[in-house]
């Protein structure tokens, strides 16, 4: 039987699952931790949504991890997934302009974790991936995200095609990010629905997905290197769409 539940780890990251409202069933705490600001912000918080606290040894907390966990382990219940269809009306109903995120075989935890992070940064309304060849949703990706992800719906799909094939039909256009691409992305216009598709780092993105994009955008750089790290294209690409909706 699947667990209802997962841990996370990292004081910033429990503190985003606290503000977000996910369940949050208890939180153990590194009695000897001694930055009192955080600690005491956090405990607020816990106990104002009357989460279950517990101040236990190092040694219990490493039991579940030894990574960068800071003193602090909560179980928290698992991360819901949507369907797109379901999101789409709900932007409209909000009054906004729909930005999408589509992520083609981004296996890299660190990688997808900065992603959901600018994506939250920079009102993204949700993140599209596949059912497989992606990072695992886990409590790294929660910890890499800074807790980013408690903020913003994912969807997760079993046909990227036909979900890109259902936004086309939505009025979305469809945007790839590719070294290939034909026009500089400051020279794009982003003030529409839109979708943005962003591909594996080795092999890019899908020739089919990009076969069905309305345009594919290129980002100028030194030709001395030939791609930027994806979490980087991500916000580079993100920050221009932001600074043209500003205007």
């Amino acid at each position: 039987m699947k667990k209802k539940f997962f841990y996370i780890y990292g004081i910033h990251p429990i503190i985003e699952g606290i503000k977000s409202g996910k369940k949050i069933y208890k939180i153990f705490i590194n009695k000897n931790y001694s930055k009192k600001k955080n600690k005491n912000k956090l405990i607020l918080l816990a106990k104002k949504k009357k989460i279950p606290l517990f101040f236990v040894s190092l040694k219990k907390i490493n039991y579940f991890t030894k990574k960068n966990h800071q003193g602090f382990i909560a179980f928290i219940s698992n991360i819901n997934f949507y369907k797109i269809e379901n999101i789409i009306p709900l932007i409209y109903e909000k009054g906004k302009i729909p930005l999408l995120l589509i992520l083609d075989s981004i296996t890299d935890i660190k990688n997808f974790g900065a992603i959901i992070r600018t994506s939250v940064c920079n009102n993204v309304d949700s993140i599209i991936i596949p059912k497989k060849n992606i990072a695992s949703i886990n409590s790294e990706i929660v910890k890499s995200s800074c807790g980013a992800i408690f903020h913003i719906p994912i969807c997760k799909e079993n046909n990227l095609l036909k979900t890109i094939l259902f936004l086309k039909n939505y009025g979305i256009k469809i945007f790839s990010i590719t070294e290939k691409g034909n026009t500089l992305l400051y020279k794009e216009n982003f003030k529409c629905p839109m979708a943005i598709i962003l591909g594996n780092e080795e092999k890019g993105i899908l020739n089919d997905y990009l076969l069905l994009s309305d345009n594919k955008i290129r980002i100028p750089i030194n030709n001395k290197i030939l791609s930027l790290n994806v979490s980087v294209t991500c916000g580079i690409v993100l920050y221009e769409i932001y600074k043209q909706r500003l205007k």
